[in-house]
């Protein structure tokens, strides 16, 4: 009677696990990982069979009603994680401990019974949010302070950003909102979208984490005077969507005419050449965002 409680106890303790798997993406990094390490490649041929069984392991983990996410894995980044740990990268061992470290600091999205073909692009994208944020992060923190009055710049314009990301949400009215900011970085731009949705009192709800990094990349641009802007599209029920934006500009946001948001998302953003406007989309001037900003906000 005892070895069975016991054997029912640990059967629902598995059941209440909740477990990684990091995945291998694309072909490339697959292909990297069976050329460097030899018990990675005994165990799989390819990749398009390496993701069907990742995905029958996922359904069969799902069954049993366990909850796992699913990692990126990187093999660069797992290749240092060994040599800073003093791990042999060709073992099992080592490729777990690595996956345990990415649920606690990687890019992870639950697996909640979709295709890999969907939670793929979703895991990429997710994993392209988390290196934006961290590379902006670190661009603000080297910022340094203000020569004339020690302030720290970089936090200075987090706050600026933040006020004025309240505000933009606040004129835009109700709806689904989607934004996206972007700021010219070198060697690249730095782009980062947010979503808002109103919750039963017509409050915005934000997703936390696109809320931090939307408005560290635009704290980016406002710290450092780069060139950037922000669009903002908003749909309501039984109406076109309207679409706005700003430029900015100092520690501001600059409106943009009508004229200058229909330009901007009517011409091919790689070729320059002009494409058809949306159906069913209107190109406006933006609402006043009310004053400059709080006293803290002020030139470097």
């Amino acid at each position: 009677m005892a070895h069975t409680q016991h054997r029912t106890a640990r059967h629902v303790l598995r059941r209440e696990i909740a477990g990684t798997i990091g995945l291998l993406t694309d072909e490339h990094d697959f292909t990297e990982m069976r050329r460097r390490y030899r018990t990675f490649a005994s165990a799989f041929d390819d990749h398009a069979g390496y993701l069907r069984q990742v995905e029958d392991l996922l359904r069969t983990l799902a069954d049993r009603g366990g909850h796992t996410t699913v990692a990126l894995f990187d093999p660069e980044e797992y290749a240092e994680f060994c040599v800073e740990h003093g791990l042999d990268p060709d073992t099992a061992a080592g490729r777990t401990r690595f996956t345990a470290e990415l649920a606690a600091t990687g890019a992870t999205v639950p697996y909640e019974g979709q295709t890999l073909d969907t939670l793929v692009p979703r895991l990429v994208d997710e994993a392209v949010r988390r290196a934006t944020w961290e590379y902006a992060t670190t661009l603000l923190s080297r910022i340094g302070t203000c020569a004339s009055c020690g302030e720290d710049i970089g936090r200075a314009g987090f706050l600026r950003a933040s006020d004025l990301l309240v505000r933009v949400l606040e004129a835009s009215g109700p709806g689904e909102r989607h934004l996206v900011c972007s700021v010219s970085t070198e060697p690249e731009a730095l782009t980062a979208v947010l979503h808002a949705d109103d919750d039963q009192d017509g409050t915005p709800h934000l997703d936390e984490a696109e809320a931090l990094e939307f408005t560290t990349v635009l704290a980016l641009g406002i710290a450092t005077r780069t060139a950037g802007g922000l669009v903002m599209r908003i749909s309501t029920p039984h109406s076109a969507d309207r679409v706005y934006g700003w430029r900015l500009r100092g520690e501001g946001l600059s409106p943009l005419t009508a004229g200058e948001v229909f330009d901007a998302y009517c011409t091919d953003a790689r070729t320059g050449d002009l494409v058809s406007p949306e159906p069913g989309v209107d190109y406006c001037a933006p609402p006043d965002l009310g004053d400059d900003g709080p006293a803290t906000a002020h030139t470097h």
